[in-house]
This record gives structure tokens, sequence and C-alpha cells, in this order.
């Protein structure tokens, strides 16, 4: 049984019904009707892999022009659709100028069954051809600078981040959806990514999509693809990023930032396995594998009515919380020596190091941008160093004002000490409103509650 759809159109019901009995033998999908005008319904409802088409139509006719007409109507939908050309009356010049307007081949009236089933049959192989090379140029051009960039692997030996790996063995073998917590430039991508890796799909694409960066009204045409003619810029059919990543992994981040009618639209995608294209009605089946990741407290949204119970058990079977930066230890020097190398290599300086103060200067830091920020921080380093040593003053790390005091939390105390101070003065200052402390700090409400409790506060 080859997995394609055939559609066949003949005025004759005899002949229908005839390559209907025999072709669904041999394809999954045998559709049939008795007049091209019905093309277009049939061709929006229908995944529609070869075309079988009568020439002539009206009695007494037999030149074939009905039939180029609607050849060159069909390429004019979809120029990659494979159209085979059938009629009862050979003719040389007819079947050369068929092929001339882009028929894939021409079969005679009455045919032999063998004949036709190797004429569909090799069809069928140019029409899967065709789909995954025009689903390979779409990739490419939509994803230019994922192919490009070179991802970065979970660096760090602390107990947090020995856990979330743990956690990663068991769970990337598995297709189950996973939901990523953390505070901004904790690393959530790169944990996606190192779940693809680990994963059955690994060879197979990673789907990187923002939808914090994603228009809303894109979001559908964006995700879910569109059809030739359902917009005015329109142009041609495009594949969104579910049918893109077909066989691997999409990964969508800031998921938290989706309005309700938007994340009603992504439940129904991950319950059914299915996508509609913008302008189009039929249904496409998609085998992806799910990660979300988000910034946001989802369980409070959800208690809020911003966000939907039902979205959310689908999308977190597995839930990992990764930490700050400054609740990874000596993983902040790990990091930074990374960075150091990454960036020395790409300015063309000289290996530079940390000296003391400047290791102590990192680890005594509270990184409310975490690993983001030390990347930013080597980076600008980097840039600024004159020699092999990186010195504290060439971090630019400024004592921070906290709270729109005066007051100053020095560089110079343990790092647990300025850390409690800072969710102290972050509570008074908010007089115990814990939301509006916990954006002070740049922190999810979780967050702050496990620091309270660790400071016993």
């Amino acid at each position: 049984m080859i997995e394609a759809s055939v559609l066949v159109i003949d005025d004759d019901d005899d002949i229908l019904l005839s390559a209907k009995l025999f072709l669904k033998q041999h394809f999954s999908q045998v559709v049939t009707c008795k007049s091209p005008k019905e093309i277009n319904v049939l061709l929006s409802r229908n995944e529609i892999d070869i075309i079988l088409l009568d020439m002539n139509y009206q009695k007494g006719v037999s030149d074939g022009r009905e039939g180029l007409y609607w050849l060159e109507h069909i390429l004019s939908i979809d120029k990659d659709h494979v159209v085979i050309l059938m009629t009862a009356y050979g003719n040389v010049e007819l079947a050369v100028q068929a092929i001339k307007k882009g028929a894939t081949d021409f079969i005679l009236k009455p045919w032999e069954n063998e004949k036709l089933f190797a004429t569909l049959s090799a069809a069928s192989k140019l029409r899967q051809s065709n789909k995954k090379v025009k689903k390979l140029e779409k990739i490419h051009s939509s994803l230019q600078k994922d192919i490009n960039r070179k991802f970065e692997h979970i660096i760090g030996h602390s107990e947090p981040i020995k856990q979330l790996q743990n956690t990663l063995i068991k769970v990337a073998p598995t297709d189950a959806n996973v939901l990523i917590l953390g505070e901004n430039g904790t690393g959530k991508q790169v944990f996606a990514y190192e779940l693809h890796q680990l994963s059955q799909r690994k060879n197979q694409i990673f789907m990187h999509v923002d939808l914090g960066s994603l228009n809303e009204n894109l979001f559908e045409s964006e995700l879910f693809g569109y059809a030739k003619g359902a917009f005015t810029d329109a142009k041609d059919d495009k594949p969104g990023r579910f049918e893109m990543a077909e066989g691997g992994t999409i990964f969508l981040d800031e998921i938290g930032n989706l309005s309700l009618p938007l994340q009603a639209k992504l439940l129904s995608v991950i319950q059914n396995r299915t996508v509609n294209r913008l302008g189009e009605s039929k249904e496409r089946k998609i085998n992806v594998r799910l990660i979300t990741a988000t910034n946001m407290p989802l369980n409070e949204m959800v208690a809020k009515g911003t966000f939907r119970q039902d979205l959310l058990f689908r999308i977190n079977t597995v839930e990992l919380f990764l930490p700050g930066l400054a609740e990874r230890g000596d993983d902040i020097l790990l990091l930074a020596g990374h960075f150091l190398n990454t960036f020395s290599s790409k300015y063309h300086k000289s290996s530079v190091a940390l000296d003391q103060k400047a290791r102590q200067m990192l680890l005594n830091y509270h990184w409310p941008g975490n690993v983001r920020e030390l990347q930013h921080v080597i980076e600008r380093a980097v840039i600024m160093s004159d020699g092999l040593e990186i010195s504290a003053g060439d971090l630019q790390l400024s004592p921070q004002k906290f709270g729109g005091t005066n007051n100053v939390v020095q560089t110079d105390m343990g790092l647990e000490e300025m850390e409690k101070l800072m969710v102290q003065k972050a509570i008074d200052k908010h007089k115990g409103n814990i939301s509006r402390a916990a954006n002070d700090l740049g922190l999810t409400r979780a967050a702050l509650y496990r620091r309270i409790e660790k400071f016993n506060l």
C-alpha cells in the first residue's frame, strides 16, 4: 500500500468506478469526481498527491483543450501538483503539448492496470521528492540564522545542574511534553536544545520559535502556515513552523505571553496533532516533540484566568525549573572561563584570565540577568582589556543601588549576605507585597518564596 492520495476526474461513471476499485488496492486514499469544476473545493479539503485528469468532458469533443485548460488551472494553484492526463484518443502532438504545459505523464484509455499502477507509482515517488525539496527550501529560507548559529551546551557541576541533567537523561528519550521554567537569562533554550540532542529526534530539525517577539497578527501564519491567496501578500503556499519541524522538536519560548484566543488555537493543535493552514480547510497531520518555556508564573496566571488550565496540563507532562545563576556557586567561574575562551577567539585576542579579585567579584555579584548577563559582562571585559589578565575594574560591575534608595550593596559582602539584604529591602519597600517585590528583583513569586524560606525572613 502506497501512502498517497489520488484524485481521479472523469465524466464517465464507469471509468471512475473502475479506477477506484483498482487504485484503492494500492493507494491509501482515492477520491473521484465527475466535473473538473469541483477541483478547487477538493484540493482545499484534501491533501492530494496525484491527479488523474481526463482531457475531454463535452460530448463529441476530442481535441483535449479542456484537459489542457484544467491542467493550467491546477498548476496555477500549486505548480508542484503531479498531474497525469488521460484520454481515449491517442495523439502524439497532444501528449507533447501536455508535457510542455507541466503534465507529469500521459496515459491512454482503456488502460492496462499494470501500466496505470506503474505510472502512478512513479508519480507518487516524484511527488514525495518534490515535497521534500520544497520543505527543505522553506526551512532554509525561514531558518537561515538558526541553521548557522552554534548552540551552547550545558556547563556546570553544581548540585542543581546535576539534578537537572539526571532528569534530562530520563526524559529526553521519551516524547513527553516538557515545560522549562526559570528567570530570564537562565539558559532555557540551551536546556531545550540539550533535550533535543539526547532524544530519538536528534538527527531531525530543532525549531525555535520566540512567541514573545511574534506579532499576534502573524501567529497563525507563522506557526500553522498559509495557502496561496489567503491574504494580500500570500503569493505562494507556505508551511508553518509546526510543519517544518516534522519529525523533530519544536521549542515554543515565552509561551506565557500568549493571549487567551491564541492559547485556544495552540491547544487545538497540540490535542489533535494536526494543523490547518490559513486559507485552507484541510487538516495536516504533524509529528513533533513539544518543548515550551516561560519566566512567568503560569499557575498564578491560571488562578487569575489569564492562562488556560487545560493548556498548562498539556504542556507540562514534565516540568524543569532552572535556578538563577547566583544559586549555582562555582558554576559562575566555569561559565566565565567558557565565555573568556569564546570571546578571546572571536575578537582575535590572546587568551585572557581573571585575576583573584575579579573572580571574587563574580562570585559575590547577585546576577539579576543570570547567565546572559555574565556573558555580556565577559564579552565587554575581553573587548576592553589591554593585557592578559582581567581585573575587577575591567568587569565594570558597579555597586548596585537597590529599591530606589541610596543604600548600596557592597560587592565585598558574602554572596548569601548580599542576596538576603536585597530580598529584605525589596519586601520592606513594597510593605510585604510579594508580587511587587518579586517584580523588582526580576524573580517569579515562586523563586522569591524560596529565598524567603532560605533566609528565614
